[in-house]
């Protein structure tokens, strides 16, 4: 069974900064799949935000995000990293790491095969 933990979420101001991690772990090898995170409002769909390829050479981003946050992966450590900055009230939401089936970089909600619980991240105006 593979599981996802994320962490690093929390409160903070507009314009401010966050790391989110997500540490994989199970009976499976890291490197052969990609990752990704994605976000989601109450009631809203689950939105993709950044996925990288199994080497971490490839990256993919939201409009909304890029310039602003940089997703990357350590395979020695199983983890993978997003770090946000410049923060807007419009990034609040519940961030959720993601597996994809496929070790390609994808934006598709239906490529990935294991989610974690999510961290709220909360940012003030």
């Amino acid at each position: 069974q593979v599981q996802l933990v994320e962490s690093g979420g929390g409160l903070v101001q507009a314009g401010g900064s966050l790391r989110l991690s997500c540490a994989a772990s199970g009976r499976y090898t890291f490197t052969n799949n990609a990752m990704a995170w994605f976000r989601q409002l109450p009631g809203k769909e689950r939105d993709f935000v950044a996925s990288i390829n199994w080497s971490g050479r490839r990256t993919a981003y939201a409009d909304s995000v890029k310039g602003r946050f940089t997703i990357s992966r350590d395979n020695a450590k199983n983890t993978v990293d997003l770090q946000m900055n410049s923060l807007t009230p419009e990034d609040t939401a519940v961030y959720y790491c993601a597996r994809a089936k496929s070790s390609g970089a994808t934006t598709d909600f239906y490529a990935m095969d294991y989610w974690g619980k999510g961290t709220l991240v909360t940012v003030s105006s």
